[in-house]
This record gives C-alpha cells, structure tokens and sequence, in this order.
C-alpha cells in the first residue's frame, strides 16, 4: 500500500506498541521539579549570620532549633514564645524519631547566653546529640572574630 497509514505495519496490521519516550521525558522533568523544591523545603528555616569557620562538616540533624540576633527562639522555623514552649515543641519532634539529633544556629550578634540557653533547652528535652552550625571558610582562610 503506498500511501499507508503512518500506525500500520507492512502488513497492513494495527502497531500496538506503547511510545514511552513521552512518558520518560515527563517523568523526567517531574524529578529534576521535585528536586528542586526538596532543596528549597529543606533549607526553610530563619535566617542567621552564623559564625564562619574552617572546621566543621555537613551537619546530620533531624531537628533545627535556631537563635536570631533578638535571641529569640525557633524550632524548625516555628518562633517559640519562651523557652518552655521551645522544649515542648523539641519534645514532641524527639518523641517521634528513633534517634533525634538537633543542630543549633546562632546569630553572631546573639550573646553567648542566648547559645547556651538554646542547648540547655534541647538538651532538657532529651536530645543527646546536639551540634552547633557554623559557615564554612574557604581552606586557609583565617576566620575573623568580631568586635
């Protein structure tokens, strides 16, 4: 048949065949979106100028307790009234994972009390293991301390 249509086979038969090509392009496209947004999900939390450092690796921590430069206190990005409250909020996040750990970011304007109180909170709420967060510095870098 010579102006055949482009679904039939030489012999004149139906193709049945399923193009996935579409479907993996989609599939594709879909993954690198939620990419994307778990990185941006991930990284919500409140703004700090954390110390800068040399030291340090990436942090491993299922929850974030963070202290801004008023020294007020938040917990996974959620301000807490006073430090009752944030050991409350620590609580019920510690209670629900097998094996809690908390990272701890501080403003450098925030007083070392405020830092302190932070982990004493954590700590009060059962998480053991507990790390402070700092920026990295690049290698050689001579980390400045502030006035």
């Amino acid at each position: 048949m010579a102006g055949g249509s482009l679904y039939k086979d030489g012999d004149d038969e139906a193709i049945t065949d399923i193009n996935v090509t579409p479907f993996v392009d989609v599939a594709l496209v879909l993954m690198v979106i939620f990419m994307v947004t778990a990185r941006l999900i991930v990284a919500r939390g409140v703004e700090v100028e954390k110390p800068k450092s040399p030291v340090g690796d990436d942090l491993k921590g299922t929850i974030l307790v963070t202290v801004d430069a008023s020294a007020t206190l938040y917990v996974m990005g959620e301000k807490q009234r006073d430090r009752y409250a944030a050991r409350a909020a620590i609580e019920k996040l510690a209670k629900q994972q097998k094996d809690p750990r908390a990272i701890i970011a501080g403003d450098t304007k925030v007083a070392y009390g405020a830092i302190f109180m932070a982990i004493e909170v954590t700590k009060s709420a059962g998480v053991d293991t507990i790390a402070l967060a700092n920026d990295p510095l690049p290698d050689g870098q001579i980390p400045v301390i502030p006035k």
